[in-house]
């Protein structure tokens, strides 16, 4: 029988503890899944795995211990541990058992696919991992084709992104731009028309169109989109808001005009602005 590890000196529970840096992280192209399903669509999805993180004791004779043992026939390495350990290194409550070291980076622009149909969620600054993780596991349910960071962002491989996509951040394609000029360059060479967001513009989101491919450009919460953005954009629409809330919480907002937007009377083309 394989010894199980209990030692939180061992290299593989430093590794996983280090991975919770954000700056370790970026460094090393590195993070943790952890969960059943999350693991499993990673698998699914053909990520890079580095290590399979398992307790016996809790994972039990589940399917997931059989594709797990599947994973190590084919080569990929398995680190058995104790259940004490595993629950003092796990970031949920009332783990299952399993984890995982997956290599994996945000890459540029340019590797987004963009198709005739296509539906893109940019989040210009987003600070808040939850709202990141929520909003690409939104993406993944409405159909988009991607996720688009710009500038400064919350790293979608922070734990709490991890946890709040689902697993989802296995299959929406997730990319990063620089600065807005960057990402209006983009939008502007692959024929994407962009529909910005702002408590202030004139058409409701329920009554503007949707032209694809598309993509729909919000701000921060509470900052929203700054004036070069919305000056770049080929739309602006506003959700509208009765009550005393000063704006919606950011997932709540891209949720809404993801799925708005997929509807299929929709999609009547607007005209461009010149750039």
């Amino acid at each position: 029988m394989t010894e199980l590890i209990s030692s939180a000196a061992n290299p593989v529970v430093k590794r996983i503890r280090l991975l919770g840096d954000r700056k370790h992280r970026r460094r090393e192209g590195a993070f943790v899944v952890e969960g059943i399903q999350p693991v499993w669509q990673a698998v699914e999805a053909g990520a890079e795995i580095e290590v399979f993180v398992v307790a016996p004791g809790l994972l039990g004779e589940s399917p997931a211990a059989d594709m797990v043992a599947g994973q190590e026939r084919a080569g990929v390495r398995v680190a058995r541990v104790t259940s004490d350990l595993f629950a003092r290194v796990s970031s949920r409550d009332g783990p299952s058992g399993l984890a995982a070291i997956v290599r994996a980076r945000v890459p540029g622009l340019a590797t987004l696919a963009v198709a005739p149909e296509s539906v893109f969620v940019a989040l210009h600054e987003v600070g808040n991992p939850g709202n990141l993780g929520t909003i690409v596991r939104t993406a993944n349910a409405a159909g988009a084709a991607g996720v688009i960071l710009v500038g400064p962002s919350a790293d979608p491989f922070d734990p709490v992104a991890v946890k709040a996509s689902m697993g989802a951040l296995f299959t929406v394609p997730i990319a990063h731009a620089e600065t807005v000029p960057d990402f209006f360059a983009w939008s502007a060479g692959s024929g994407v028309t962009v529909v910005t967001t702002s408590a202030k513009a004139e058409v409701s989101f329920w009554d503007a169109g949707y032209p694809r491919p598309l993509a729909l450009l919000l701000g921060a919460e509470g900052t929203g989109l700054p004036p070069d953005a919305l000056a770049a954009g080929d739309l602006a629409v506003r959700i509208p808001m009765t009550g005393t809330a000063e704006s919606l919480n950011l997932a709540v907002a891209a949720g809404l005009l993801l799925y708005q937007a997929r509807k299929p009377d929709l999609t009547a083309p607007i005209r461009h602005k010149t750039r």
